[in-house]
């Protein structure tokens, strides 16, 4: 149990700083209005291993959570 409180304070770091490493798409909020560069970019090189590490911290630290919560029943 205490194992996996760790994995998971682990893995939220990680996220944390998979997150801020990404550049800035510039859009922010302005998207939703009709900027649709944002959708148009594809993401290429190191701006891909970003996204699929962010993905899979994103899971992982999900999948965690899940199992704390099933593991204090």
């Amino acid at each position: 149990m205490i194992a996996l409180v760790i994995f998971q304070f682990i893995i939220s770091i990680a996220v944390i700083f998979i997150v801020i490493a990404q550049p800035s798409k510039g859009e922010g909020l302005g998207s939703i209005g009709g900027g649709g560069q944002l959708f148009h970019n594809q993401a290429r090189g190191w701006e891909a291993v970003l996204e699929k590490l962010t993905t899979y911290a994103a899971v992982l630290f999900m999948v965690s959570s899940i199992l704390l919560v099933l593991l204090n029943k």
